[in-house]
Order: C-alpha cells, then sequence, then structure tokens
C-alpha cells in the first residue's frame, strides 16, 4: 500500500493536513477537480479570514505562515461589538501580555501558501483535475475510487470537501443543515476615517454589519440581508453602492469607497452528525460549518487538524493502525468537545441578535451591557480566541462525553 491517507479537497483544511501528515512521515495522496494552475494562483474571493494566536502558531508550523507576503497579515487589536443603535460597544481586547487578538489574512492567500508548501513536502501525491467518486471502507483497508476509474487503496479517507461535502454523504454520516435565510456581501473598502486594528461587528436592526481592518485606511465590509436585499445592493452602481455602505454605517466612518469587486454568499450552517465513520474522518467545512458571526470557522478548521494528525501521528509511531476505530473516535472525542458547545453557542446568538422584536431588544442591549461591565467575561472570550493548545480543556471532554457523544455505528 502506497498510500497511508486519501485527502478529498485541495483547499487550505486539506492542504494543511496533508502537510502535517506527511511531516509526520505518512504518504498522502491529494485528489481535487482543481488544476494546478488554479491551485498555485487562487483568485480573490473577497473573504477575509481572522486567525487567532494558536492557528498563527499552527500555520507557522506547517511551514505555511512563513510564505504570506509582507503585509498580507495585518494586526487585529481589538475587537468591538454594537448593538442596534447603540455608541457604546462591548469591547474585547487581547488577555494580558499579548500584544494583539490575531491577525487577518485573506482567503486566497491561504489558499495559496498552503498549496506551495504541500508542493514543497516530498510524502504527497497529486490527482488534480479528477475527484473521488467512491469510497470503498473495509474493516482492514480502504480504497479511492476517482471519477476516471483509477484506484487508490489507503488506510484513511478523509473529506476536506466543503459543508456541503459529498465526500462525507457518500461515506452515510447525515449531516443537519440550517439555512439562516440570509446571504452576505463582502467587499473592501477605503475609510474617510480608518479603525486601525480594530474589527467592529454591529448588530444592528434588520441587518448585520462587519468591519475587518486591513491596514492603512483600507477594510472589508461584511453585509448580511435577506438573499433580494444582498442581490440588489451587489448590482447597485459603483457610486450608488458607496452612498447606500456610508449611509448603513451612518457615517461612523466618514465616506467608504468600493475597492475591487463585490462577492455574495449564502449563509449556511451545518452540523454533521458525526465526524468519522469506518476508516474515514472529515476536517475542516465538512466536520463543521460555522455561521461567520463569530470567527471561530478557520480556526476550528486548523484545531481539528491539529487534533487529527497528532492522533494518526501518534499511531504510527507506536505501529498501530492510523484507520483502527479507536484512533479515530479519539479525535471525535476531543473535536467535538470543542466545536459542539461553541457551534450551539453561536447558533444562540444568531438567533437572538437576529430578532428585531422588542423583547429580543431588551435581551440584545442587555446581553451587551454586562459583557461591557463584567470584565472576567471579556477575559474569558479573549482567552477563548487566544487558545494556545489545540485540544479541548478537561471540562469540555466530561461535557461531551455526559451530554452529547453520540456511539459511533460499528456497521457503517
Amino acid at each position: 500500500m502506497n498510500t497511508d491517507v486519501v485527502v478529498a479537497g485541495a483547499g487550505p483544511s486539506g492542504l494543511s493536513l496533508a502537510i502535517a501528515l506527511s511531516q509526520a512521515g505518512l504518504r498522502v495522496s491529494v485528489v481535487d477537480p482543481a488544476d494546478e494552475a488554479a491551485l498555485s494562483a487562487p483568485p480573490d474571493d473577497g473573504r477575509e479570514i481572522a486567525l487567532t494566536p494558536l492557528s498563527q502558531s499552527l500555520l507557522r508550523q506547517w511551514g505555511q505562515w512563513q510564505r504570506l507576503e509582507t503585509g498580507e497579515q495585518p494586526p487585529l487589536r481589538e475587537a468591538r461589538v454594537f448593538d442596534g443603535s447603540s455608541l457604546r460597544p462591548m469591547t474585547v481586547s487581547p488577555p494580558s501580555g499579548q500584544p494583539q487578538l490575531g491577525w487577518m489574512v485573506s482567503n486566497h492567500a491561504l489558499r495559496r501558501v498552503a498549496y506551495a508548501q504541500a508542493q514543497a513536502e516530498g510524502g504527497i501525491d497529486w490527482y488534480l483535475g479528477r475527484r473521488l467518486q467512491h469510497a470503498g471502507r473495509e474493516a482492514d483497508a480502504a480504497v479511492a475510487v476517482l471519477d476516471d476509474g483509477e484506484r487508490i487503496p489507503a488506510r484513511l479517507i478523509v473529506a476536506a470537501d466543503s459543508r456541503f461535502s459529498s465526500t462525507r454523504r457518500a461515506a452515510g454520516i447525515p449531516a443537519r443543515m440550517h439555512d439562516f435565510g440570509r446571504s452576505m456581501l463582502v467587499c473592501r473598502m477605503r475609510l474617510q476615517r480608518p479603525q486601525p486594528g480594530v474589527a467592529w461587528e454591529w448588530l444592528d436592526y434588520g441587518q448585520t454589519l462587519a468591519l475587518l481592518p486591513l491596514g492603512d485606511n483600507l477594510a472589508s465590509v461584511v453585509i448580511t440581508l435577506p438573499p433580494s436585499a444582498i442581490d440588489s445592493l451587489r448590482d447597485l452602481p459603483e457610486a450608488a453602492f458607496n452612498d447606500d455602505i456610508t449611509r448603513r454605517f451612518r457615517q461612523r466612518l466618514g465616506t467608504m469607497e468600493l475597492v475591487g469587486e463585490r462577492f455574495a454568499y449564502p449563509l449556511v450552517g451545518v452540523h454533521p452528525e458525526r465526524c468519522v465513520a469506518r476508516r474515514f474522518a472529515c476536517i475542516g467545512d465538512a466536520a463543521v460549518g460555522m455561521h461567520p458571526i463569530t470567527a471561530h470557522g478557520y480556526n476550528l478548521a486548523l484545531r481539528g487538524i491539529a487534533l487529527l494528525a497528532d492522533r494518526l501521528r501518534g499511531a504510527h509511531g507506536r505501529g498501530v493502525d492510523i484507520g483502527d476505530d479507536a484512533v479515530l473516535d479519539a479525535f471525535q472525542h476531543e473535536f467535538r468537545a470543542i466545536t459542539r458547545p461553541l457551534f450551539l453557542a453561536t447558533q444562540g446568538i444568531v438567533q437572538l441578535y437576529g430578532d428585531d422584536r422588542l423583547p429580543a431588544r431588551v435581551l440584545r442591549r442587555a446581553g451587551l451591557r454586562f459583557g461591557q461591565h463584567f470584565p472576567p467575561f471579556r477575559r474569558l472570550l479573549a482567552r477563548t480566541l487566544d487558545a494556545s493548545d489545540p485540544r479541548p480543556p478537561p471540562w469540555m471532554r466530561v461535557a461531551e462525553r455526559l451530554l452529547w457523544r453520540t456511539p459511533r455505528p460499528r456497521s457503517d
């Protein structure tokens, strides 16, 4: 068997796992319908990712962070959360001793450096321009069947092909999907009154506005509205669009001018029933698709990749089958202990702060006032973002076992 792990998906998550496993001495095969040109120079998709110190540490460990160009990682020093018309935000600052909350990095830059580093690794085989058609999984081995009929025997198959993963579905893992009935528009804008290093989350009535600092006087603007309103906003002439966005932010940032293109994405949360099956695992958005309001998405993906890579590395070093049920179950236990409470909390925040009725408005305002005037809560929130270890703390492990754990069918 020439391949230990087949990874379906050459996005940042799939490539990061391939890099981590290659560095651990495992042989990896990466399957993706994109070609080399698209992966080496991915197009800008408008998305900016807020990375935590743990994420930065993992990317540096895997050789990706060092490949970012100067200016591609502006600092994120503070986050402010506004409710409705209030001018008094809840402010989240770095924990004591930390200079910043994290960094902003464009999604296309993360894709570029992940592919460049993966290309530099010696233990990765490439199957580009092809799709994983079928995953055969038996007790002692797995085989990935590609759309051209080629078969890749392996010990483990990993899905990293988006929150709507066809590979996960083919493995028989059901997922709960929540359509929020909203879309988001993302674009870069030049600000008359910039907020260097400061992110905004403005939970306004009827809309949600986010501002992500990109250095100098540039920021990424994220607007959440019903899909039809997003379509109309995206299609406005540029001058009218600038006026509209300036008005939506109530001139708090002065005039705002579009820089580049506008992109729209539907908002759908996805939570699979489990993230492992026989000789099969999910990572990235295929393992959990978060609403972006709490900025956990890719940070959770990187933690999951680190947890899976650590389990597979340990099993490989001990001479244990990396596709063994016990190895995968241990990964699932740790990963779900982190992601399930965060997923549920995020769903609750979206539901509360998307409700504009009077009782909800009172609760919304009270919640942010409590957070602002109760420093231990803000310190806890900052430390959640500043985790230094990908593994869950002990209380999360206990909660997962007692409250949420779902046994994995042995016959899958």
